[in-house]
């Protein structure tokens, strides 16, 4: 290991001193670093060393103009985070009373950011060169293609998209106008999870065989009853390409996520994350297989996302990915889940098992994850900060962690098991022209895309 303080010829023993010193230094940094996180020190050791680069030559861009666009409480934290790199001088929500509360929080001195209820509106300044997104799945389309038109950078909520059709739009708008995005799916940025990718696509496990996946369960309640609209919000700009129906709070803001109509329950919520690092560690495009069993139905006139589920991706080179609600001890097939683990991923292999989350890495043998990998290993896309790697790839025009592609074929597995949950068929997926073949491919096929309400299409932002 090479130490940032070389020895001078001429005057050895300083030197020597220095490098002892900066190295117990280091070693002692990094081992702090271990005991937080949990992280073995060789992989701190990789992770501090890697960081060690030369500064970047700051760039008019360092501190460039930011819109945010939805203004609940996940757009404001990430606008929140946004603002360490660039000022936020417009915010965008079709609530009036989010869109006022997100332009206090972000007033600095006498500078208070413009307030719009139309996003089309901010696409149109040209000293905003970025769009943080974080409304409602249903409008995430629209807003993200509306801001690579203009040319504008995006830090996009997951997931990507509210249909597989409509992520195969964004890829390409996206691609050909030039435009940084980076999907929210952070977890990519968590040591963490990279770790658990990297042992495992270096088998480190063995052959991987199976990806055990656990997510919260979903909400079930209803029915609802139709109440006035709130003053500030317009309703039918909120409920944009979905079918218009009469106001009910239950669907709106933050319950949002379990209606079909606007997204897919906790499969594209907390599944957008845990459904994104088994893509990572499988290494596949995507399964050729899904199945599901609905452990619950809705309630007549409540939410309409299934809450309790099972669900089963079979890929090309044998590996099973199982997706199941916490709600229920069994994994699809009926394998208990080991130790009550909650919300996490468990990859297993002929070798062993790795457990991860948020909180957490762990194995079968502790040795799985304390033996350093060997020269030469598969190393995965490294960022320790989401946010940080988004405006990094903003001035250097480098593609992100979780880029357009890559955010499109995370959403993809997520909708994949709505549709199958919805149409309870197991269906053949074709990765390579995304769309279902085979047995009730008709049927399937129908929920790769959705008839949009007018005026709320794409000629919206046309």
């Amino acid at each position: 290991m090479k130490s940032s303080h070389p020895r001078l010829p001429s005057q050895p023993s300083v030197p020597i001193r220095t490098f002892d010193i900066s190295r117990r230094a280091f070693i002692r940094r990094c081992g702090l670093i271990a005991a937080m996180t949990g992280l073995p020190l060789w992989f701190i050791e990789r992770q501090q060393l890697d960081a060690q680069e030369v500064p970047k030559t700051p760039t008019p861009n360092d501190r460039p103009g930011i819109a945010l666009v939805g203004c609940g409480g996940m757009g404001k934290g990430d606008a929140k985070n946004a603002s360490k790199y660039g000022e936020i001088i417009a915010v965008c929500d079709v609530d009036a009373t989010h869109a006022a509360a997100a332009a206090k929080m972000f007033t600095v001195g006498e500078k208070v950011p413009a307030i719009y209820s139309d996003f089309r509106k901010v696409m149109a300044r040209d000293d905003v060169h970025i769009i943080v997104n974080a409304t409602p799945d249903h409008w995430h389309t629209l807003v993200n293609l509306a801001a690579a038109r203009a040319h504008k950078d995006v830090y996009g909520e997951k997931p990507l998209t509210l249909t597989i059709d409509e992520g195969r739009r964004l890829v390409k708008v996206v691609q050909d106008s030039g435009i940084v995005l980076q999907t929210g799916t952070q977890q990519r940025s968590d040591g963490r999870f990279r770790l658990a990718c990297e042992l495992i696509r270096n088998n480190r496990i063995g052959r991987l065989q199976r990806a055990n996946v656990w997510l919260p369960a979903g909400a079930r309640g209803g029915p609802f009853p139709t109440v006035p609209v709130p003053e500030g919000l317009d309703w039918d700009f909120w409920q944009g390409q979905a079918p218009a129906t009469a106001y009910v709070k239950e669907r709106c803001h933050a319950t949002f996520r379990y209606w079909y109509d606007y997204s897919g329950g906790t499969m594209t919520d907390w599944g957008a994350h845990h459904n994104d690092i088994a893509y990572w560690a499988i290494g596949i495009l995507a399964p050729t297989h899904v199945e599901s069993r609905r452990l619950s139905e809705p309630i007549p006139g409540g939410y309409t996302a299934i809450a309790d589920y099972a669900v089963k991706y079979t890929y090309a080179n044998g590996v099973d990915l199982n997706i199941n609600s916490t709600e229920d001890d069994t994994l699809y097939g009926a394998v208990k889940n080991p130790g009550g683990q909650r919300n996490g991923i468990r990859f297993e292999g002929t070798d062993g098992w790795i457990w991860v989350n948020r909180d957490e890495i762990t194995a079968s043998d502790p040795q799985l994850l304390t033996t350093p990998l060997p020269e030469g290993a598969i190393r995965l896309y490294e960022s320790k900060n989401h946010m940080g790697n988004f405006f990094d790839c903003v001035r250097s025009r480098k593609s992100p962690i979780c880029d357009v592609e890559t955010g499109h074929r995370s959403a993809t597995m997520c909708h994949l098991a709505t549709i199958s949950l919805r149409t309870g068929k197991k269906l053949s997926w074709d990765p390579e022209k995304e769309k279902f073949v085979g047995w009730h491919s008709k049927l399937a096929n129908g929920y790769v895309t959705r008839e949009m309400r007018k005026p709320y299409d794409y000629s919206f932002i046309d």
